[in-house]
């Protein structure tokens, strides 16, 4: 448990720029531009952002029993068992060659949660987390987040043979600062992540997020053999632009996995600041500690022409869920209209609109 209380949510402890409006407009006129590009090139529409999906597999998320008081909020209060489903991806909003190494997400979405909703989710009963294998978002705030999309934009589902020409100098780059002890997130959001196996990562929430009446970040660690094993491991995609869906499958198919859902409550707003979505919380000051378990047992994660349709179908926003797990912060702010306008245009132009499942029996 952190060493100093943790810090009580307050409406205050958010910080809205005067020109943030602005900001969000620019954000969604580069996600339109993405959308538009890659529907028109696929004849059929994706996610404007993690677009290519590695696996998808369903489980069940069980709360822990006597947690903590500062623990034990939100959906968090009540132990017990929940369905749930993951999606494995990676973060470009073209659907790449896994020669292009780049971050990757998981995005958990956890069904039958009770509680007062969060706007543009009422009626639903889902609580919906998005995690990369980081534990800093790649800008510091909106305005850097909506910059850095709008020059990627431009190369969207373009220049596929100078992006793994590119993909391959940076990680030489990224490796060697690795070996000093380095990292450099804008290399790795540029194509120079190692290409470790989605599996054996550990998924940080990365921005901030209300935990009840307290604020945490949240993350997912592998924890069983099975998928510990495989951390830090590279998986071979030369000539494989299906690797990581490859790998993903022959793993869940053989094992599964379980993973920790851990919380890190936040301590200190100076160094633990609320709207630099890009500084790393230091763990020492407030570790992350386990609240729930993911089980997800031995199945097919993959299948051409079916799961697809379950990947349509499905959407996933931080902004799906319940009032004691509001988002904080800019860069959350902005997500909430991009996710929308994102899964607005799937379900528009591919006819399948989104809708929230109640159970995963619902889910094609």
């Amino acid at each position: 448990m952190p060493s100093n209380p943790p810090v009580r949510f307050d409406p205050s402890v958010e910080t809205i720029a005067s020109d943030e409006q602005e900001t969000l407009q620019g954000l969604k006129d580069s996600f339109q531009d993405i959308l538009e590009t890659t529907s028109q090139d696929y004849g059929h529409a994706v996610r404007s952002v993690h677009a290519k999906a590695h696996g998808i597999a369903r489980g069940t998320f069980t709360i822990a029993d006597n947690l903590p008081s500062e623990l034990a909020q939100g959906i968090f209060a009540t132990p017990g068992a929940h369905e749930a489903i993951i999606r494995i991806s990676t973060n470009a909003g073209d659907i790449l060659d896994d020669s292009i190494s780049l971050p990757r997400g998981l995005a958990l979405k956890i069904l039958d949660v009770d509680g007062a909703r969060l706007p543009g989710s009422e009626g639903d009963t889902t609580q919906d987390f998005i995690m990369v294998n980081g534990p800093a978002f790649a800008a510091p705030d909106a305005k850097s987040f909506a910059k850095s999309l709008k020059l990627l934009s431009k190369t969207t589902d373009r220049f596929e043979g100078v992006k793994k020409a590119m993909s391959a100098t940076f990680r030489v780059v990224e490796s060697a600062l690795e070996a000093v002890g380095a990292r450099s997130t804008t290399l790795s959001r540029l194509g120079g992540a190692k290409p470790v196996h989605p599996l054996g990562e550990t998924y940080y929430s990365q921005t901030p997020f209300r935990h009840g009446d307290y604020i945490a970040k949240v993350a997912l660690f592998p924890v069983s053999p099975g998928i510990t094993r495989l951390t830090g491991d590279t998986v071979n995609v030369s000539a494989r632009p299906d690797a990581l869906r490859e790998v993903v499958g022959e793993e869940m198919i053989e094992h599964g996995g379980t993973w920790e859902f851990r919380v890190q409550l936040n301590t200190d707003l100076d160094s633990m600041p609320i709207e630099d979505a890009s500084a790393v919380w230091d763990e020492e000051q407030s570790p992350f500690v386990t609240v729930a378990t993911l089980e997800i047992p031995p199945q097919l994660s993959w299948e051409h022409g079916v799961t697809d349709r379950t990947d349509d179908a499905l959407s996933y926003s931080i902004w799906h869920g319940i009032t004691a797990h509001q988002p904080l912060g800019g860069v959350n702010r902005a997500r909430k209209e991009t996710y929308k306008q994102s899964a607005d245009f799937r379900g528009q132009f591919n006819g399948c609109p989104m809708h929230e499942p109640a159970k995963l029996s619902e889910i094609a």
